[in-house]
């Protein structure tokens, strides 16, 4: 099997990109390189260029005929630059992706897998949804994702192709066999944030203490992203028996960031101190998933724990400089 993995030279996509070669699927690669890093592109079959670039596209098909179904994760995803450029945002997120569809139309691909954001939902009262949890994005980034979710379903209605979105939650960790791994030296999500406290020496800023949580810091569902990987190959093998066009990704767990910097102290050997900020513009209070779609559906489950997310994000920390320059 093969499949085209567009941001295939990001965090994600080169690790969905290394779930699918263990798998034995081949990924094509298609990364413009904005966010995507070459070297995660070594030794794959890789195109660089825009996914709204109708003749690259072509290309890419014609080149490789055997393409059966593609992995959509390219994006751009930090939410206060979204807040900040919401223009930006539609263009990249919106805009190309319904060029891109196109594109896929006319070279005959009839499935696609949308990574999507858990970003999008209405939380209920104690953080939890599901794939039937009600809609509403805080953030021009969630907005995008919510409108291409709702423009893929009408070009789905319409034209032969069915599009499987898989709405996931806050990835950590690195590809355990370190061939990949966060490409941002300074991220911008908490888990980064307390790795470059660590580094640095410095406390780690909590950005709100007022959310309705059980301390008044977010929470989140932090899915290590190897299982994200894994969950992406389980519903490429099973996408043309799947019952749904949605299915969550997460661990089934909530965890506020105080949590996390306690797991965090747990996993290092020197404890990081904190000190409380402001929100960002377009945070929320967060929210976590109930499951049971994903296993029903994809014989899947979370496998890794925050430590061993927290584990390999050091890990990774540790080696990027040497393997991105």
């Amino acid at each position: 099997m093969r499949v085209l993995i567009t941001g295939g030279a990001g965090y994600i996509g080169s690790t969905i990109a290394s779930a699918c070669l263990d798998a034995g699927i081949d990924p094509v690669i298609l990364d413009s390189l904005v966010t995507g890093r070459r070297e995660f592109a070594d030794g794959r079959v890789f195109y660089e260029g825009d996914i709204s670039d109708g003749p690259l596209i072509d290309k890419v098909f014609a080149e490789n005929p055997d393409i059966e179904a593609v992995i959509h994760c390219a994006a751009l995803i930090v939410v206060p630059d979204s807040v900040a450029d919401p223009i930006g945002y539609y263009r990249a997120n919106v805009t190309k992706s319904l060029e891109f569809v196109d594109h896929l139309l006319r070279n005959g691909c009839t499935r696609m897998i949308f990574s999507s954001s858990a970003s999008i939902y209405r939380a209920g009262a104690d953080h939890t949804v599901d794939e039937e949890s009600p809609l509403d994005p805080q953030s021009p980034y969630a907005r995008t994702k919510a409108v291409c979710e709702g423009m893929f379903a009408d070009i789905a209605t319409g034209r032969p192709i069915r599009i499987l979105s898989l709405r996931y939650f806050n990835p950590i960790g690195a590809d355990p066999e370190m061939r990949t791994g966060l490409q941002l030296r300074r991220p911008s999500h908490a888990l980064g944030k307390m790795i470059e406290a660590y580094e640095d020496g410095v406390p780690f800023q909590i950005t709100g203490t007022g959310w309705p949580t059980g301390d008044g810091t977010g929470i989140r569902d932090y899915i290590h992203v190897w299982d994200l990987a894994t969950a992406h190959v389980a519903a490429l093998r099973r996408f043309d028996e799947l019952e749904a066009d949605v299915i969550n990704l997460g661990t089934g767990a909530g965890t506020t960031v105080r949590e996390l910097v306690d797991a965090f102290n747990r996993v290092v050997e020197r404890p990081i101190d904190v000190a409380e900020a402001p929100a960002r513009p377009g945070d929320v209070a967060g929210a976590y998933t109930r499951s049971d779609r994903a296993h029903r559906l994809l014989g899947w489950r979370a496998r890794y724990s925050i430590e061993e997310g927290i584990r390999h994000s050091l890990e990774w920390a540790g080696i990027r400089d040497s393997r991105l320059g």
